[in-house]
């Protein structure tokens, strides 16, 4: 069984509102910004006026902001949203500035049974993301992650605004993860969870949550617990690709984490290399021996949060 795949009009607005109210949940929107002032506005005011104020499918918009210099703060709260600081949230855990320490740190100041995750600098999109995130969740009780997909284009082509999932995730996926090959954007930052769920994985502090976060699910879960779903077209602000080299680390690092020194990813990492005479002992010696990539790029993980809400 491959993971399950869907798209956003599978369902009518009005059937999730329905299945929402029987269940009687909530669902929380996080939005994880730093220096977003441009197009945080516009995120929080669509989806506020499509989906609370129009329907009452969303419950509260909490904008996550990671210590920025411009005014994401002020543009976010005057849209609409319930905007907290990154480091002012649990202040007695202490901070780590990054995406991933903003999603851990949201599910201390945020209600929903349902959390959906977008990140603030979308230019491209429409407020069907939201629903079409929550229809596995509201409809199949064994999902426990969706993760959305789209045609992600960039100035010089249909390949330019996924650099990093090309080059780093999915060259790693087919070598330690296979069972996780079928997703079409891993490293996409809308998806949803359910807030149970994600208070039990552990969370990178920086740009490796959605990887670290599909991982720990599948391994939990199988399968069965993820889901993804056709949101069509998104486009946000590019990362210059000499900028990308820390993101890259990150990912690196997080997956390297996952790796079961004695499991199954190294048999097939070392059967990459089959001419190699006793690669997998080599390697399984190497990776135990790895050093840390702090002086790299520093690589925290926050435990599960379940343990201190």
């Amino acid at each position: 069984m491959g993971i399950r795949a869907a798209h956003w009009d599978d369902w009518s607005l009005e059937g999730l509102l329905g299945q929402k109210m029987a269940l009687g949940q909530r669902v929380s929107l996080v939005v994880p910004a730093r220096n977003e002032a441009a197009t945080v506005g516009a995120v929080v005011t669509r989806v506020r006026e499509a989906l609370m104020d129009t329907v009452a499918l969303v419950d509260e918009i909490v904008v996550i902001d990671s210590d920025s210099v411009d005014d994401t703060f002020a543009v976010a709260e005057s849209a609409g949203a319930r905007v907290h600081r990154s480091a002012e949230i649990r202040p007695d855990l202490g901070t780590h500035p990054g995406k991933g320490e903003a999603m851990w740190k949201s599910l201390f100041v945020t209600s929903g049974e349902l959390v959906v995750f977008m990140d603030a600098d979308l230019h491209d999109w429409d407020t069907h993301f939201v629903p079409g995130l929550l229809g596995p969740l509201l409809s199949s009780p064994e999902v426990q992650l969706v993760k959305g997909f789209y045609d992600r284009p960039g100035a010089e082509g249909p390949l330019e605004g996924g650099r990093v999932t090309e080059l780093v995730a999915r060259p790693l996926i087919a070598l330690l993860f296979p069972e996780l090959g079928g997703l079409v954007q891993p490293l996409a930052g809308e998806w949803a969870v359910r807030r149970s769920w994600f208070a039990g994985l552990s969370v990178p502090t920086g740009y490796a949550v959605e990887l670290a976060a599909l991982i720990d699910t599948v391994r939990a879960g199988g399968v069965e617990a993820l889901a993804q779903v056709d949101l069509g077209v998104r486009a946000h602000r590019h990362q210059a690709l000499r900028d990308l080299g820390g993101m890259a680390t990150q990912i690196l690092a997080a997956a390297l984490a996952r790796v079961d020194v004695d499991g199954p990813e190294v048999s097939r990492l070392a059967g990459a290399r089959t001419s190699t005479t006793g690669g997998e002992a080599v390697l399984r010696q190497f990776l135990r021996g790895l050093e840390p990539v702090e002086h790299v790029v520093p690589i925290i993980e926050r435990p599960p949060a379940k343990d201190l809400l």
